[in-house]
């Protein structure tokens, strides 16, 4: 069981999941090979984009080895290398949420995704960079610096799930997890040129939780193809009798997608959800995407939902969330980086009218959207607004000429589909002067196997995903 004379290290890190994973199931390869590949590439790729923070290599070397002894699969991620971002609990590896406050925190648990990971066979190799707590667009911390896009090392990778996408795009990892509140897993996929996955509300369970009755945050997964995307999803998905307000389906039934003619498919294009400021490059680039839909056979009209209140209904939930802040005492509370108290203090300023009023709104837009949907079975967008941007940059503060006036109003590209319940994915769609540009794909609620289908089509026809960063070349 050793790979061929032509399977360099490097080539096995070229592969997807999807192949390694067929590849160690014929016995073609083995399990330590595509870990010690892995290992390799992110020994060579990681000083100049920061990606990964953590490492455990003996451990992950051990478990592949015992997974090669084990005589059997075990499972649909079996002996394949993955990492987990840094806001995600792992027993017995340091998880530090991007934070000072928690720089030497070792959990005594795994988080279910991380569990889930495991018993379907993967194996961690370890931890992906984010911003404090998940905080922002932009992949830095006080812990571990920051996070380049492997593009072009001078621009942002995203986030908050930056790590991840940046390695996903630099080829040291074939499958990673992230989370999403604003755009979080679809935001670095669209900076990096991978994709990016959304689940809807109560696909992805998130135990322990602080609050499971919130739906703003999800977990979910991010890969270099749609494919690969639904081999996570298909595990990271399904109940969990310990929570509530979860769908039932069985992650297993969207691990294989249905093929979807994309001369059925009705789109509703959007270079702006309805006024919200993009930049040319971005408007331009995902012109062209739409016009190769149509040439597939796509039918693409020019259309969006009303996003009337989207962005005070994000505001209010998101600011209501960090909240949560104010109980750590006030020797810690200062040591948070401003923008995190900006929407602490956000939070303490809601009023009971604010509360009062977010809940009709919302259903006023999930309604909305709905209706939309009765015409067009997808919507697309752009999943960012900007294109990657300064590295050494905290926040955007002008989109195409209109000052932002906070952290997170340059995302409302995403956060106005948070709100909206619909799962979403970035996909790959093109470039501008050699920086990737994401397309963000909506689906119906709950619609997420069609998505996947859906997505894995327009990645078929389209075919930006495989173009490597410039020092893979």
């Amino acid at each position: 069981m050793s790979t061929s004379k032509t399977d360099t290290s490097t080539e096995l890190c070229l592969l997807t999941a999807t192949e390694l994973a067929g590849r160690i199931a014929r016995k073609e390869i083995s399990s330590r090979e595509v870990t010690e590949a892995h290992i390799a590439q992110i020994e060579s790729i990681n000083p100049r984009v920061n990606a990964v923070v953590t490492t455990v290599f003996d451990r992950a070397l051990q478990q592949a080895s015992e997974l090669d002894n084990a005589g059997k699969i075990i499972g649909p991620l079996h002996g394949l290398p993955v990492l987990h971002k840094d806001l995600v609990p792992t027993r017995g590896i340091r998880t530090t949420f991007g934070s000072p406050l928690h720089a030497n925190y070792i959990p005594d648990f795994d988080q279910l995704i991380v569990e889930r990971m495991r018993n379907a066979g993967a194996i961690t190799l370890g931890k992906t960079n984010t911003p404090e707590f998940g905080a922002g667009s932009h992949t830095f911390n006080r812990v571990f610096g920051l996070t380049r896009n492997p593009y072009n090392p001078s621009v942002s990778s995203g986030g908050s799930s930056g790590g991840a996408a940046a390695a996903l795009a630099s080829r040291m990892i074939p499958l990673a997890d992230g989370s999403d509140t604003g755009g979080s897993l679809r935001n670095p996929a669209a900076f990096c040129n991978v994709v990016g996955f959304r689940p809807s509300p109560g696909r992805v369970p998130f135990y322990p939780s602080r609050n499971p009755w919130s739906d703003l945050s999800t977990e979910g997964p991010m890969a270099r193809t749609c494919e690969d995307v639904a081999l996570l999803f298909s595990v990271l998905a399904g109940p969990d009798p310990r929570l509530p307000g979860l769908l039932e389906t069985e992650g297993s039934e969207f691990r294989q997608m249905n093929p979807v003619p994309l001369e059925n498919l009705r789109i509703g294009f959007t270079e702006d959800f309805g006024g919200l400021p993009v930049e040319k490059p971005i408007r331009e680039t995902l012109r062209q995407f739409a016009r190769d839909l149509e040439t597939a056979g796509a039918t693409v009209d020019e259309a969006t939902p009303n996003f009337r209140d989207a962005s005070r209904i994000f505001h209010i939930l998101r600011a209501n969330n960090f909240r949560r802040f104010r109980h750590l005492p006030k020797n810690q509370f200062d040591q948070l980086k401003d923008t995190i108290r900006w929407n602490v203090e956000a939070g303490e300023a809601l009023t009971q009218e604010d509360l009062d009023w977010v809940g009709p709104a919302r259903t006023s837009l999930i309604e909305r959207m709905n209706e939309f949907f009765e015409q067009f079975d997808l919507l697309i967008g752009p999943t960012t607004q900007v294109l990657p941007f300064d590295a050494n940059t905290e926040w955007v503060q002008v989109v195409d000429g209109v000052p932002m006036s906070n952290y997170i109003e340059w995302m409302e590209a995403c956060s106005w589909i948070t709100v909206s319940c619909c799962p979403a994915l970035s996909l790959p769609a093109g470039f501008f002067e050699g920086l990737p540009v994401g397309a963000q794909l909506i689906a119906p609620m709950r619609q997420d196997a069609f998505l996947l289908a859906a997505a894995h089509a327009i990645e078929a026809a389209t075919g930006h995903a495989h173009v490597l960063p410039p020092a893979l070349t």
